[in-house]
């Protein structure tokens, strides 16, 4: 554990949740449109039936190979390698397009000061989710972070067990925030309380299901309940 979660204190702790962590693309970063399109090219380029915008977008979220292997059920696995890559190429051609959505950093903020832990949860990779960190806004904002490549996928809750562990919180004090089913999946297997945003990747008729507190239609919306109850 850190030296700065060490030392916080303790006087300014949440009053219902200690750590609240945040899927990013299509919760954090507005990227589902150009994650979907890269999906579609990069199976296009391989010779496979291209999947429709929901078949594409559905598997934002999860790891990229299994995701990708999801989108095109007809890419034979010896040509798997080779997808992954165009999949990169057709990304990283547009990923200093991608901005945050409107208001996401002023809610970031405010729970900072509120004393919560921020946390990242996502199906990106590494480097990928780096290079977002690059952005001079978002310097100290996260307290902790993991990624897919580092860890299980989702909707394993390996991601957010380790960070259970890592500062020391309880299941029940902790909040998911995620726009897709693999993101509440996850919570529910860890044992943790979620909330669904539907201004992502996935519609949220079947977020019910999996049980959110809540589903924000919009980062206003995600900002106001966070206040009165997280």
């Amino acid at each position: 554990m850190s030296l700065f979660v060490m030392e916080k204190d303790s006087a300014q702790r949440p009053r219902r949740f200690d750590l609240i962590a945040f899927d990013w693309d299509g919760t954090v970063a507005d990227s589902t449109a150009i994650i979907t399109r890269s999906i579609q090219e990069a199976v296009r380029d391989v010779g496979g039936t291209v999947p429709n915008d929901e078949q594409a977008s559905y598997v934002i979220g999860m790891a990229l190979m299994p995701a990708l292997a999801h989108a095109a059920p007809d890419v034979p696995p010896e040509k798997h390698a080779e997808l992954g890559n165009r999949y990169r190429y057709h990304f990283f051609k547009h990923q200093n397009d991608i901005c945050l959505f409107k208001g996401i950093l002023p809610l970031l903020m405010e729970l900072r000061t509120r004393g919560h832990w921020l946390a990242v949860a996502t199906g990106k990779s590494r480097m990928g989710l780096n290079h977002a960190f690059q952005d001079e806004q978002l310097r100290g904002i996260f307290d902790g972070s993991r990624t897919a490549d580092e860890t299980a996928g989702k909707p394993s809750p390996l991601m957010l067990q380790e960070l259970m562990a890592e500062f020391g919180v309880e299941p029940e004090r902790v909040l998911m925030i995620g726009d897709t089913t693999h993101d509440l999946q996850m919570a529910v297997n860890a044992g943790c309380a979620s909330v669904g945003v539907s201004y992502g990747a996935h519609a949220p008729d079947q977020f019910g299901a999996l049980g959110p507190l809540f589903i924000a239609e919009s980062v206003a919306e995600l900002h106001r309940w966070l206040l009165e109850n997280a």
